[in-house]
């Protein structure tokens, strides 16, 4: 199953023209935050090695390399989301209030994704194909499982990369994002059990009360069960 499906344009064009932006690729950036000097560097920065050299899909290197880990991610997330809207099941397993919610979330992951694919304009990795066939879209408990386990594999995989970007620009970004991702995440662990939003499996409670970080090595191979797409990330950074 390819990622960006053929409706996906529709998609995009629609939220774009709720939020009344209509925006290109800079204005995206400075809408998100990013300042021209940001979008500079990252159409200046290049990646160290000839990705023809590399067998799968290169991520890069520097922060490049770190943006597409997280572009990779956005992908799954948002092709996940817009299969769960689109099933037919979807109005019989949830009720309208979650409908709607989870149209937002749907909408927030397929703006990550495209957010990510115009910063890194000539960087971005292509389309990665996914395959979803170990969820049942038309049972509640199996969306509702997936979505908090990419939800919490999201906000980890941003956890564990954050220190690793070098640009305050994008630092703040991924901050910005991971945010997002974690009121996701909260959303589908009380849908899942009703007056929690949190557990010890991913918060050191009995610690730092800080959320548990994963390395990209993790998450990469947690994403690769859904994501068919070989994934060459080699030369990211490590500290």
């Amino acid at each position: 199953m390819e990622i960006f499906s053929k409706n996906d344009d529709q998609l995009i064009s629609s939220l774009e023209a709720e939020s009344s932006k209509g925006m290109q690729r800079r204005q995206f950036l400075r809408y998100a935050g990013v300042g021209t000097a940001a979008v500079g560097l990252f159409a200046a920065e290049a990646c160290k090695k000839d990705r023809n050299s590399y067998t799968g899909v290169y991520l890069g290197s520097g922060d490049i390399g770190i943006l597409n880990y997280a572009y990779a991610l956005e992908q799954l997330e948002a092709a996940f989301y817009v299969q769960v809207v689109s099933n037919a099941a979807f109005t019989t397993q949830f009720n309208a209030d979650e409908q709607t919610l989870i149209t937002e979330v749907r909408n927030h992951e397929v703006l990550h994704r495209e957010f990510f694919k115009a910063a890194l304009g000539g960087n971005a990795i292509p389309n990665l194909t996914v395959n979803f066939s170990a969820i049942n879209f038309a049972n509640r408990a199996s969306v509702i499982g997936a979505a908090m386990a990419f939800e919490d594999l999201g906000v980890s995989a941003y956890n564990g990369a954050g220190y690793l970007i070098k640009s305050a620009d994008y630092l703040l970004i991924a901050g910005k994002i991971v945010s997002v991702e974690a009121r996701h995440a909260a959303y589908f662990r009380d849908l899942m059990t009703p007056n929690t939003f949190v557990g010890q499996d991913v918060v050191n409670v009995a610690g730092n009360g800080l959320e548990y970080d994963k390395t990209p090595q993790y998450v990469l191979g947690k994403a690769s069960a859904y994501i068919t797409t070989p994934i060459n990330a080699d030369d990211l950074p490590t500290s």
